[in-house]
């Protein structure tokens, strides 16, 4: 989230409340930022859920129908998840088949493919679960499909892919009543490289996120409108749909802001913008007056079944949970890969919004289906890539 220290003259669209919200934020120094080093991203430990901004577990017992009292256990063992799941991962080596957030045990499950790696899995404090075949199977069969996307062979009605790890199979969303001919002929061709699961239910093509200009948003490029990310060293970042490199982009007040610094779509969907100015970055992400505004202490990767929030210019405030890792999504402008999926709903104007688990930033928003009044899907970018790829450093509390 980001404040002006200009005037914010002329054309503002904000309510007197969203103004102050903006204005009177403090600027926090980082006690512990997010350190790169060569390829190792070191962050700090979440913390634990009596440390979580104000207001996040009332937040988090309405979006999930639990008392105080559960969501905050929740909240403990999902960190508690995302602290193991790296070294569960690590002890399982090329036995490893995926992870996942078991919400009725309140425990990390990981699959492998052998008892002895199982004994080491569960040292670590995880559930193992033997599974017939490896995570990198199901990637190497995902990167087969993504192979005959690239090359124009796979029917308009499939709208994503994905390992799933609790199946061991790649599942194959297809749009519902579309399943003509074409489509049973890619699916053959599907399952000739593994096992696959079809999914229609709820299936639609999904779509980026940005919107034409409307009053009140965060950042403007030209007659497009999207949200804030999170703040790292020097600027934020946000979607890759939103703007080109070099780009000029304009705040909430239509004041400059910045440029576009790095910008990647399709394929990727990540972008990072250089601030000036007199704009300065925070480690807060915006909870619309639903939650108060949340503090980012880190980018611990949450596992899939993991809850998770997003804050966005146009829809706000939403909470789901993690469905899916390193999906491949189609856009009408072109495939997108390792995406995150998630049942939070998004709409026009959210991309580039902040998806955050507790305190840990985990991606910023691309596109799905749907909307917030009827529900949908969202995919997000998953933050510790962007932050790799242009060597950046999150601004942390």
């Amino acid at each position: 989230m980001f404040v002006a220290s200009g005037n914010g003259a002329g054309g503002d669209p904000c309510t007197d409340k969203e103004k102050s919200m903006r204005l009177t934020l403090p600027r926090i120094v980082p006690a512990l930022a997010l350190a790169l080093v060569g390829t190792t991203l070191v962050t700090p430990l979440p913390a634990s859920a009596k440390e979580m901004s104000p207001g996040l577990l009332p937040a988090m017992s309405s979006a999930f129908g639990l008392t105080e009292q559960q969501a905050r256990l929740r909240l403990e063992k999902e960190q508690r998840a995302s602290v193991i799941a790296p070294r569960a991962e690590a002890e399982a080596g090329t036995a490893y088949a995926g992870s996942w957030f078991d919400q009725a045990q309140n425990r990390l499950v990981v699959a492998v493919t052998d008892q002895a790696a199982a004994r080491r899995v569960e040292a670590t404090g995880a559930v193992s679960k033997v599974v017939g075949r490896s995570a990198g199977s199901m990637a190497a069969h995902k990167n087969r499909l993504d192979a005959l996307s690239a090359a124009g062979a796979v029917p308009s009605a499939v709208a994503s892919w994905h390992p799933d790890p609790r199946s061991g199979t790649v599942v194959v969303n297809v749009e519902p009543g579309k399943q003509t001919g074409e489509v049973a002929a890619f699916l053959d061709k599907a399952r000739q490289f593994g096992a696959i699961t079809v999914n229609t239910a709820g299936v639609q093509q999904p779509e980026p996120f940005a919107a034409g200009t409307v009053g009140g948003d965060p950042y403007y490029t030209g007659n497009v409108r999207c949200s804030i990310g999170f703040s790292v060293h020097g600027g934020y970042v946000t979607a890759g749909h939103c703007g080109g490199n070099g780009q000029a982009v304009y705040g909430w007040d239509r004041s400059f802001q910045g440029n576009f610094a790095g910008s990647s779509f399709p394929g990727n969907d990540y972008a990072w913008v250089r601030v000036g100015g007199g704009w300065w970055t925070v480690p807060v992400v915006l909870g619309w007056g639903t939650v108060s505004d949340v503090l980012v202490r880190g980018s611990w990767e949450a596992p899939i079944g993991t809850s998770v929030c997003r804050s966005g210019s146009t829809t706000r405030w939403h909470c789901g949970v993690i469905q899916s890792r390193n999906e491949t999504i189609r856009y009408a402008q072109g495939d997108v890969h390792q995406m995150a999926g998630t049942s939070v709903c998004a709409e026009g104007g959210d991309s580039g919004g902040s998806f955050i688990t507790g305190d840990q930033a985990q991606g910023v928003t691309s596109g799905g289906y749907g909307n917030c009044s009827s529900g949908g899907r969202t995919w997000f970018q998953p933050i510790n890539e962007i932050l790799g790829v242009y060597g950046l450093s999150l601004h942390t509390a």
